[in-house]
């Protein structure tokens, strides 16, 4: 069971102070229990049977002074003492208080009297600094600990204050930047930055405060010599008792080969993707070539349907694959007969049949190629028909991917428009009515409700 019992020692050689001392206790009543001691000797003796909470000691004693107490090795993590005396004046109090007295009273009858309230006090006073002490010893170690990782880190790790000034950073920075450690406290962490870069630090510094009390960015900083490195910061905010920022700490590696490295995918990237258009746009002129009635036909329908797509919000990634699938809409017509695609005048039935094998010829041709699998969409299923008329699966309404309705419209449209060796291109307002008369019938009214707007902009 726990004792929460305030023991106190008094030191007095007045019988009457003493008396009077302990009656106020008394009548204070609580957990204090009071042990009193004549003489150095006897307190000494005492100490060594118990230790009490709080010691109070008369100053001038038959063997001695009580500030003796404080002289033997007194250390703050002993009792503390007050010390009092008859005799009182500013300089003894000072002298006391520096030999390590938690306070210093001058004797009167009042202050014996209100002993138990100045004992309660001075404990209280006694556990805040020894709380006190308890952080700036766990600070202590804290902050060696994190040295001794710090200086053995490959990492250069660093402490700035909320302007980026450095206040500590690892000798990992003479490997990575080139600087001594001396060279960069002192100085800001923003004189280091590539100034592209800067922005990202320097809106960090300002914010009021951080979405996540850690966080990391990557910039280009710059070495001793004057040549740039990639960095990775990860900086951990910290805050003062009244949650103020108080400074920053930060562990950054340098990940310039994981950039070129990054950098040159990107560019693999970029040259295998300008490799395939290039690729698609050698098919579509090599059609064109073999069919010179419709030559210009794909790039006007390709511009177009971008222009369409956009407006009806598609992504990015979705316009590069829109943009493929327009520009290969026509491809399976590689498979039909010269003397069918190349025929002056409308075709026959039998011929129609074998003109409308095209999209499965164009699905046969791309489907083994992975890149053009989104793409594949429009030429496969461009001339389905919201009513289910169109070929080669008679889909209807919203079962027809939407890329290829909305291609179908500008398909037809420029079809239309479009003069042709048996007849002349149809006038824009005439287009115009027959798109809306065939709205909800052939055409996703809704896409045709969009579209009339663009043509007439056009």
């Amino acid at each position: 069971m726990m004792d929460n019992t305030i023991h106190i020692l008094l030191i007095e050689d007045d019988s009457a102070h003493a008396e009077l001392i302990q009656r106020a206790f008394e009548e204070r009543g609580g957990e204090s229990k009071l042990t009193i001691a004549n003489t150095l000797e006897e307190a000494r003796n005492q100490l060594i049977n118990f230790r009490p909470t709080l010691i109070i000691a008369d100053w001038r004693l038959p063997d001695g002074d009580s500030s003796e107490l404080l002289s033997e090795e007194h250390s703050k993590s002993d009792p503390p003492i007050i010390i009092m005396t008859s005799y009182g004046n500013e300089r003894n109090a000072v002298d006391v208080m520096k030999s390590g007295a938690l306070d210093y009273i001058v004797k009167s009858s009042e202050s014996m009297t209100d002993m138990p309230h100045i004992a309660e006090n001075a404990i209280r006073q006694w556990q805040i600094l020894q709380r006190q002490e308890s952080m700036q010893i766990a600070l202590a170690e804290s902050e060696a600990q994190f040295r001794l990782l710090a200086e053995n880190s490959s990492d250069m790790i660093s402490k700035h204050d909320t302007s980026g000034t450095f206040l500590y950073v690892s000798p990992a920075c003479q490997t990575i930047l080139g600087y001594k450690p001396e060279d960069l406290i002192g100085t800001t962490i923003t004189n280091l930055i590539h100034p592209e870069d800067a922005n990202q630090l320097l809106e960090l510094l300002a914010a009021p405060s951080w979405d996540d009390i850690t966080t990391t960015i990557h910039y280009r900083a710059r070495r001793k010599n004057g040549e740039y490195v990639w960095l990775e910061t990860t900086a951990h905010l910290f805050f003062d008792k009244t949650r103020q920022q108080k400074e920053f700490q930060a562990s950054s590696r340098d990940i310039t080969e994981r950039k070129h490295s990054q950098e040159a995918l990107q560019q693999a990237h970029s040259d295998l993707q300008q490799a395939y258009d290039k690729t698609i746009e050698g098919w579509v002129l090599a059609l064109d070539l073999r069919d010179r009635e419709t030559e210009g036909h794909t790039q006007r329908v390709t511009e177009m349907t971008l222009k369409l797509a956009r407006i009806l919000n598609c992504t990015d990634d979705e316009l590069v694959h829109i943009r493929r699938g327009a520009l290969l809409h026509d491809m399976g017509k590689m498979g039909i007969p010269d003397e069918i695609l190349q025929k002056p005048g409308p075709l026959t039935d039998d011929e129609w049949v074998v003109m409308r094998r095209h999209p499965q010829y164009a699905y046969q041709m791309l489907s083994p190629i992975n890149y053009l699998s989104q793409a594949l969409i429009i030429p496969y299923y461009h001339h389905e028909r919201w009513d289910g008329s169109g070929y080669p699966h008679k889909l209807k309404g919203t079962d027809i991917p939407l890329h290829a309705r909305f291609f179908s419209v500008v398909d037809v449209w420029d079809a239309l428009a479009s003069d042709r060796p048996y007849r002349k291109g149809m006038p824009q307002k005439e287009i115009v009515e027959y798109l809306q008369k065939e709205a909800g019938r052939l055409f996703d009214p809704d896409i045709v409700r969009v579209f009339i707007p663009l043509i007439k902009q056009k």
